[in-house]
Protein backbone atom coordinates (compact mmCIF):
# COMPACT_ATOMS: atom_id res chain seq x y z
CA UNK A 1 0.00 0.00 0.00
CA UNK A 2 1.49 3.33 -0.89
CA UNK A 3 2.47 5.58 2.53
CA UNK A 4 -0.27 8.46 2.83
CA UNK A 5 1.16 11.46 1.74
CA UNK A 6 1.11 15.15 3.84
CA UNK A 7 0.57 17.93 1.35
CA UNK A 8 0.40 21.80 2.23
CA UNK A 9 -2.13 23.07 -0.45
CA UNK A 10 -2.11 26.77 -0.68
CA UNK A 11 -4.35 28.47 -3.25
CA UNK A 12 -4.20 31.32 -5.34
CA UNK A 13 -6.98 31.98 -7.47
CA UNK A 14 -6.89 34.59 -10.37
CA UNK A 15 -4.01 36.18 -8.82
CA UNK A 16 -1.36 35.40 -11.17
CA UNK A 17 -4.09 34.85 -14.18
CA UNK A 18 -5.45 37.70 -16.34
CA UNK A 19 -7.43 35.27 -18.40
CA UNK A 20 -10.90 34.48 -18.26
CA UNK A 21 -11.13 30.74 -19.67
CA UNK A 22 -14.77 29.94 -20.48
CA UNK A 23 -14.65 27.04 -18.36
CA UNK A 24 -13.11 28.71 -15.27
CA UNK A 25 -14.21 30.44 -11.99
CA UNK A 26 -10.98 29.72 -9.57
CA UNK A 27 -12.74 31.66 -6.67
CA UNK A 28 -15.48 28.42 -6.90
CA UNK A 29 -12.99 25.92 -7.56
CA UNK A 30 -10.50 26.35 -5.09
CA UNK A 31 -13.71 27.81 -2.48
CA UNK A 32 -10.33 30.65 -1.47
CA UNK A 33 -10.76 34.17 -2.35
CA UNK A 34 -8.59 36.28 -0.30
CA UNK A 35 -5.55 37.71 -1.33
CA UNK A 36 -2.86 35.83 0.08
CA UNK A 37 -0.06 37.90 1.71
CA UNK A 38 3.75 36.15 3.00
CA UNK A 39 1.62 36.52 6.26
CA UNK A 40 -1.21 34.72 5.80
CA UNK A 41 0.86 32.20 3.71
CA UNK A 42 3.23 31.43 6.82
CA UNK A 43 -0.21 31.11 8.61
CA UNK A 44 -1.76 28.80 6.40
CA UNK A 45 1.65 26.39 6.26
CA UNK A 46 1.67 26.25 10.13
CA UNK A 47 -1.84 25.67 10.75
CA UNK A 48 -1.53 22.52 8.09
CA UNK A 49 1.70 21.49 9.73
CA UNK A 50 -0.03 21.21 13.17
CA UNK A 51 -1.76 18.31 11.66
CA UNK A 52 0.73 16.44 10.51
CA UNK A 53 3.09 13.68 12.38
CA UNK A 54 6.11 15.46 13.27
CA UNK A 55 4.64 18.48 12.15
CA UNK A 56 6.38 17.57 8.63
CA UNK A 57 5.01 17.67 5.52
CA UNK A 58 5.48 15.40 1.98
CA UNK A 59 4.62 18.64 -0.17
CA UNK A 60 3.77 22.42 -0.34
CA UNK A 61 1.54 22.70 -3.21
CA UNK A 62 0.39 26.35 -4.63
CA UNK A 63 -2.85 25.75 -6.26
CA UNK A 64 -5.49 27.64 -8.80
CA UNK A 65 -4.74 30.75 -10.74
CA UNK A 66 -1.09 30.54 -12.36
CA UNK A 67 1.55 31.39 -10.52
CA UNK A 68 4.13 32.34 -13.06
CA UNK A 69 1.72 34.51 -13.47
CA UNK A 70 2.67 36.66 -10.44
CA UNK A 71 4.48 39.83 -9.98
CA UNK A 72 7.79 38.57 -9.78
CA UNK A 73 8.59 39.87 -6.67
CA UNK A 74 5.06 38.35 -4.94
CA UNK A 75 6.22 35.10 -6.89
CA UNK A 76 9.74 35.41 -5.50
CA UNK A 77 8.25 36.10 -1.98
CA UNK A 78 6.22 33.00 -1.82
CA UNK A 79 8.78 30.95 -3.29
CA UNK A 80 11.45 32.49 -0.47
CA UNK A 81 8.84 31.46 2.25
CA UNK A 82 8.56 27.62 0.81
CA UNK A 83 11.96 27.09 0.19
CA UNK A 84 12.63 28.58 4.02
CA UNK A 85 10.87 25.80 5.31
CA UNK A 86 12.43 23.50 2.59
CA UNK A 87 15.89 24.25 3.53
CA UNK A 88 14.72 23.50 7.18
CA UNK A 89 13.46 19.50 6.61
CA UNK A 90 9.96 20.43 7.35
CA UNK A 91 9.43 20.01 3.84
CA UNK A 92 10.24 17.46 0.79
CA UNK A 93 8.98 19.12 -2.21
CA UNK A 94 7.93 22.45 -3.67
CA UNK A 95 5.12 22.32 -6.46
CA UNK A 96 3.41 24.52 -8.44
CA UNK A 97 0.64 24.84 -11.16
CA UNK A 98 0.72 27.16 -14.13
CA UNK A 99 0.03 27.92 -17.37
CA UNK A 100 2.27 26.97 -20.78
CA UNK A 101 2.56 30.29 -22.02
CA UNK A 102 3.63 31.13 -18.64
CA UNK A 103 6.68 29.27 -18.44
CA UNK A 104 9.65 30.82 -20.42
CA UNK A 105 13.85 30.61 -19.32
CA UNK A 106 13.99 33.24 -17.05
CA UNK A 107 10.52 31.99 -14.84
CA UNK A 108 12.36 28.73 -14.82
CA UNK A 109 15.73 30.14 -13.72
CA UNK A 110 14.01 31.79 -10.86
CA UNK A 111 12.11 28.16 -10.11
CA UNK A 112 14.82 26.44 -9.91
CA UNK A 113 16.89 28.92 -7.80
CA UNK A 114 13.94 28.45 -5.28
CA UNK A 115 14.47 24.91 -5.17
CA UNK A 116 11.06 24.22 -7.23
CA UNK A 117 10.26 20.45 -7.48
CA UNK A 118 7.19 20.00 -9.55
CA UNK A 119 5.51 22.21 -12.44
CA UNK A 120 2.38 21.20 -13.75
CA UNK A 121 0.89 22.66 -17.06
CA UNK A 122 -2.96 23.35 -17.42
CA UNK A 123 -2.42 22.47 -21.03
CA UNK A 124 -6.67 21.20 -21.31
CA UNK A 125 -6.22 20.14 -24.51
CA UNK A 126 -4.34 19.82 -27.32
CA UNK A 127 -6.74 20.62 -30.33
CA UNK A 128 -6.22 24.55 -31.01
CA UNK A 129 -10.04 24.82 -31.79
CA UNK A 130 -11.31 23.48 -28.94
CA UNK A 131 -8.32 26.00 -27.04
CA UNK A 132 -9.93 28.84 -29.35
CA UNK A 133 -13.97 28.02 -28.74
CA UNK A 134 -12.90 27.97 -24.74
CA UNK A 135 -10.65 30.97 -24.94
CA UNK A 136 -7.61 29.56 -23.26
CA UNK A 137 -5.53 32.26 -25.04
CA UNK A 138 -2.52 30.43 -26.03
CA UNK A 139 -1.47 27.65 -28.77
CA UNK A 140 -0.85 24.66 -28.38
CA UNK A 141 2.99 25.15 -29.46
CA UNK A 142 3.26 26.30 -25.97
CA UNK A 143 2.09 23.23 -24.67
CA UNK A 144 4.75 21.66 -26.66
CA UNK A 145 7.48 23.99 -25.98
CA UNK A 146 6.97 24.55 -21.88
CA UNK A 147 6.92 21.29 -21.57
CA UNK A 148 10.55 20.63 -23.31
CA UNK A 149 11.83 23.06 -21.33
CA UNK A 150 10.20 22.11 -18.15
CA UNK A 151 12.27 18.57 -18.21
CA UNK A 152 15.32 20.31 -20.23
CA UNK A 153 15.33 21.61 -16.43
CA UNK A 154 14.87 18.71 -14.56
CA UNK A 155 11.50 19.60 -13.26
CA UNK A 156 9.13 16.59 -12.77
CA UNK A 157 6.77 17.37 -14.94
CA UNK A 158 2.86 17.52 -14.64
CA UNK A 159 0.11 17.60 -17.10
CA UNK A 160 -3.57 18.63 -16.33
CA UNK A 161 -5.85 18.03 -19.18
CA UNK A 162 -10.13 18.64 -19.42
CA UNK A 163 -11.78 15.98 -21.78
CA UNK A 164 -15.75 17.63 -22.79
CA UNK A 165 -15.18 21.28 -23.30
CA UNK A 166 -16.97 23.39 -25.72
CA UNK A 167 -16.44 21.95 -29.05
CA UNK A 168 -14.45 18.86 -27.56
CA UNK A 169 -15.11 15.53 -29.14
CA UNK A 170 -14.08 12.28 -28.27
CA UNK A 171 -11.22 11.35 -30.87
CA UNK A 172 -9.69 14.88 -29.78
CA UNK A 173 -9.70 14.18 -26.23
CA UNK A 174 -7.97 10.88 -27.12
CA UNK A 175 -5.84 12.36 -29.39
CA UNK A 176 -4.48 15.18 -26.77
CA UNK A 177 -4.05 12.29 -24.50
CA UNK A 178 -1.70 10.44 -27.15
CA UNK A 179 0.28 13.51 -27.66
CA UNK A 180 0.11 14.13 -24.01
CA UNK A 181 1.38 10.75 -23.22
CA UNK A 182 4.00 11.22 -25.82
CA UNK A 183 5.67 14.23 -24.49
CA UNK A 184 6.49 12.28 -21.47
CA UNK A 185 5.10 13.85 -18.26
CA UNK A 186 5.80 12.59 -15.27
CA UNK A 187 2.23 12.57 -13.76
CA UNK A 188 -1.39 13.65 -14.85
CA UNK A 189 -4.40 15.20 -13.51
CA UNK A 190 -7.60 14.25 -15.56
CA UNK A 191 -10.42 16.66 -15.14
CA UNK A 192 -13.59 15.92 -16.66
CA UNK A 193 -15.13 19.03 -17.80
CA UNK A 194 -17.81 20.48 -15.17
CA UNK A 195 -20.37 23.30 -15.49
CA UNK A 196 -19.13 25.92 -13.08
CA UNK A 197 -21.72 28.96 -11.82
CA UNK A 198 -20.74 32.26 -13.35
CA UNK A 199 -18.57 31.16 -16.07
CA UNK A 200 -18.92 31.45 -19.78
CA UNK A 201 -19.46 27.93 -20.27
CA UNK A 202 -22.54 28.18 -17.73
CA UNK A 203 -24.17 30.76 -20.17
CA UNK A 204 -23.69 28.49 -23.46
CA UNK A 205 -25.28 25.36 -21.37
CA UNK A 206 -28.00 27.89 -20.47
CA UNK A 207 -28.40 28.20 -23.96
CA UNK A 208 -28.62 24.62 -25.04
CA UNK A 209 -25.03 25.56 -26.99
CA UNK A 210 -23.21 23.12 -24.68
CA UNK A 211 -23.59 19.70 -23.97
CA UNK A 212 -21.27 18.70 -21.03
CA UNK A 213 -20.29 14.73 -20.75
CA UNK A 214 -22.70 12.89 -19.09
CA UNK A 215 -21.66 10.41 -16.33
CA UNK A 216 -21.13 7.66 -17.81
CA UNK A 217 -19.73 8.62 -21.03
CA UNK A 218 -17.04 10.72 -18.92
CA UNK A 219 -15.96 7.39 -16.95
CA UNK A 220 -16.08 5.44 -19.88
CA UNK A 221 -13.51 8.19 -21.96
CA UNK A 222 -11.48 8.31 -18.75
CA UNK A 223 -10.78 5.06 -18.44
CA UNK A 224 -9.71 5.25 -21.84
CA UNK A 225 -7.34 8.04 -20.98
CA UNK A 226 -5.91 6.51 -17.76
CA UNK A 227 -5.10 3.31 -20.26
CA UNK A 228 -3.26 5.87 -22.41
CA UNK A 229 -0.86 7.13 -20.07
CA UNK A 230 -0.87 3.96 -17.60
CA UNK A 231 0.71 1.94 -20.68
CA UNK A 232 3.49 4.66 -21.05
CA UNK A 233 4.18 3.97 -17.37
CA UNK A 234 2.87 7.56 -16.11
CA UNK A 235 1.35 8.32 -12.80
CA UNK A 236 -2.86 9.80 -13.15
CA UNK A 237 -2.41 10.98 -9.61
CA UNK A 238 -6.21 12.40 -10.09
CA UNK A 239 -9.28 11.95 -11.76
CA UNK A 240 -11.96 14.79 -11.49
CA UNK A 241 -11.66 17.64 -9.30
CA UNK A 242 -11.77 17.16 -5.50
CA UNK A 243 -15.13 17.85 -3.14
CA UNK A 244 -15.57 20.69 -1.50
CA UNK A 245 -18.03 22.71 0.02
CA UNK A 246 -19.13 24.64 -3.09
CA UNK A 247 -17.81 21.61 -5.88
CA UNK A 248 -20.95 19.49 -5.78
CA UNK A 249 -24.07 18.73 -7.53
CA UNK A 250 -26.57 21.68 -6.44
CA UNK A 251 -24.10 23.86 -5.44
CA UNK A 252 -21.42 25.58 -7.64
CA UNK A 253 -21.44 22.26 -10.34
CA UNK A 254 -24.47 23.49 -12.33
CA UNK A 255 -24.10 20.49 -14.73
CA UNK A 256 -21.59 17.93 -16.02
CA UNK A 257 -20.38 14.26 -14.62
CA UNK A 258 -19.39 15.08 -11.20
CA UNK A 259 -19.20 11.86 -8.89
CA UNK A 260 -16.97 11.92 -5.66
CA UNK A 261 -15.61 8.85 -6.77
CA UNK A 262 -15.30 9.59 -10.27
CA UNK A 263 -11.72 7.57 -10.14
CA UNK A 264 -12.72 4.51 -8.66
CA UNK A 265 -15.42 4.50 -11.35
CA UNK A 266 -12.80 4.83 -13.60
CA UNK A 267 -10.44 2.45 -12.29
CA UNK A 268 -13.51 0.01 -11.95
CA UNK A 269 -14.60 0.12 -15.68
CA UNK A 270 -10.93 -0.76 -16.37
CA UNK A 271 -11.11 -3.97 -14.28
CA UNK A 272 -14.52 -4.93 -15.86
CA UNK A 273 -12.45 -4.93 -19.24
CA UNK A 274 -9.63 -7.08 -17.67
CA UNK A 275 -12.26 -9.37 -16.38
CA UNK A 276 -13.99 -9.80 -19.60
CA UNK A 277 -11.23 -10.61 -21.38
CA UNK A 278 -9.87 -12.74 -19.24
CA UNK A 279 -13.26 -14.65 -18.74
CA UNK A 280 -13.54 -15.31 -22.91
CA UNK A 281 -9.59 -15.57 -23.38
CA UNK A 282 -9.73 -18.29 -20.39
CA UNK A 283 -13.31 -19.92 -21.20
CA UNK A 284 -14.01 -19.21 -18.06
CA UNK A 285 -17.86 -20.53 -17.92
CA UNK A 286 -18.19 -20.79 -13.73
CA UNK A 287 -17.48 -18.48 -10.13
CA UNK A 288 -14.40 -17.58 -9.50
CA UNK A 289 -12.32 -16.61 -6.67
CA UNK A 290 -10.55 -12.45 -7.05
CA UNK A 291 -7.16 -12.50 -4.56
CA UNK A 292 -5.99 -9.42 -4.15
CA UNK A 293 -5.74 -6.48 -1.87
CA UNK A 294 -8.70 -4.76 0.00
CA UNK A 295 -8.46 -1.58 -1.53
CA UNK A 296 -8.49 -3.40 -4.95
CA UNK A 297 -11.21 -5.10 -4.04
CA UNK A 298 -13.56 -2.41 -3.83
CA UNK A 299 -12.58 -1.28 -6.81
CA UNK A 300 -13.12 -4.78 -8.80
CA UNK A 301 -16.38 -5.04 -7.00
CA UNK A 302 -17.49 -2.01 -8.47
CA UNK A 303 -19.72 0.78 -6.76
CA UNK A 304 -22.32 -0.36 -5.44
CA UNK A 305 -21.12 -3.76 -6.38
CA UNK A 306 -21.87 -2.84 -9.93
CA UNK A 307 -19.03 -5.02 -11.69
CA UNK A 308 -20.57 -8.26 -9.85
CA UNK A 309 -23.86 -7.80 -10.73
CA UNK A 310 -22.55 -7.11 -14.74
CA UNK A 311 -20.66 -10.25 -14.89
CA UNK A 312 -23.77 -11.92 -13.22
CA UNK A 313 -26.02 -10.48 -15.62
CA UNK A 314 -23.92 -11.05 -18.89
CA UNK A 315 -22.10 -14.36 -17.98
CA UNK A 316 -23.75 -16.13 -15.10
CA UNK A 317 -20.89 -15.60 -13.08
CA UNK A 318 -21.04 -14.78 -9.60
CA UNK A 319 -17.44 -12.93 -8.45
CA UNK A 320 -16.19 -13.73 -4.72
CA UNK A 321 -13.35 -11.68 -3.44
CA UNK A 322 -10.49 -12.41 -0.69
CA UNK A 323 -7.65 -10.55 0.78
CA UNK A 324 -4.52 -11.70 -0.26
CA UNK A 325 -0.73 -10.33 -0.83
CA UNK A 326 -0.95 -12.04 -4.16
CA UNK A 327 -3.17 -11.37 -7.47
CA UNK A 328 -5.12 -13.95 -9.13
CA UNK A 329 -7.97 -15.94 -9.50
CA UNK A 330 -8.62 -19.03 -8.55
CA UNK A 331 -10.93 -21.65 -9.90
CA UNK A 332 -11.42 -25.23 -8.65
CA UNK A 333 -9.01 -26.83 -10.90
CA UNK A 334 -6.47 -23.99 -11.36
CA UNK A 335 -5.42 -20.64 -11.11
CA UNK A 336 -4.92 -17.32 -13.27
CA UNK A 337 -2.19 -14.57 -12.48
CA UNK A 338 -3.83 -11.08 -12.54
CA UNK A 339 -1.63 -8.72 -14.83
CA UNK A 340 -3.30 -5.49 -14.90
CA UNK A 341 -0.51 -3.68 -16.12
CA UNK A 342 -0.27 -6.24 -18.62
CA UNK A 343 -3.40 -6.37 -20.55
CA UNK A 344 -3.58 -1.96 -20.36
CA UNK A 345 -0.27 -2.26 -22.43
CA UNK A 346 -1.51 -4.78 -24.64
CA UNK A 347 -5.18 -3.07 -24.82
CA UNK A 348 -3.29 0.23 -25.24
CA UNK A 349 -1.10 -0.98 -28.10
CA UNK A 350 -3.71 -2.61 -30.20
CA UNK A 351 -6.11 0.08 -30.01
CA UNK A 352 -4.06 3.29 -29.96
CA UNK A 353 0.01 1.81 -30.92
CA UNK A 354 0.07 3.83 -34.37
CA UNK A 355 -0.22 6.98 -32.64
CA UNK A 356 1.33 6.57 -29.17
CA UNK A 357 5.25 5.70 -28.95
CA UNK A 358 5.43 2.89 -26.82
CA UNK A 359 8.86 1.54 -25.41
Amino acid sequence: MAKKEYIIPIFIPFLGCPHDCAFCNQVKITNFKDKLDKDKLIEEIEKNLSYFPGEKADELAFFGGSFTGLDEDVMIAYLDVAKSYKDKGIIDRIRLSTRPDYINNSILDILKEKSVDVIELGIQSLDQKVLDYNERGHKIEDSYKASELIKEYGFSLGHQIMPGLFMDEYEKSIKTAIDSANMNPNMVRIYPTLVIKDTKLEALYNLGVYNPLDLEKAVELSAELYMIYRAKDIDVIRIGLQTTENINEGVDVVAGPFHPAIRQLTESLVYRKYLEELIERENIDRDFTIHTDNRSISIIAGNKKSNKKYFYQKYGINLSFEADKSDFISLEDRKIKLNLDGFIYSYVKETYGGDLILD
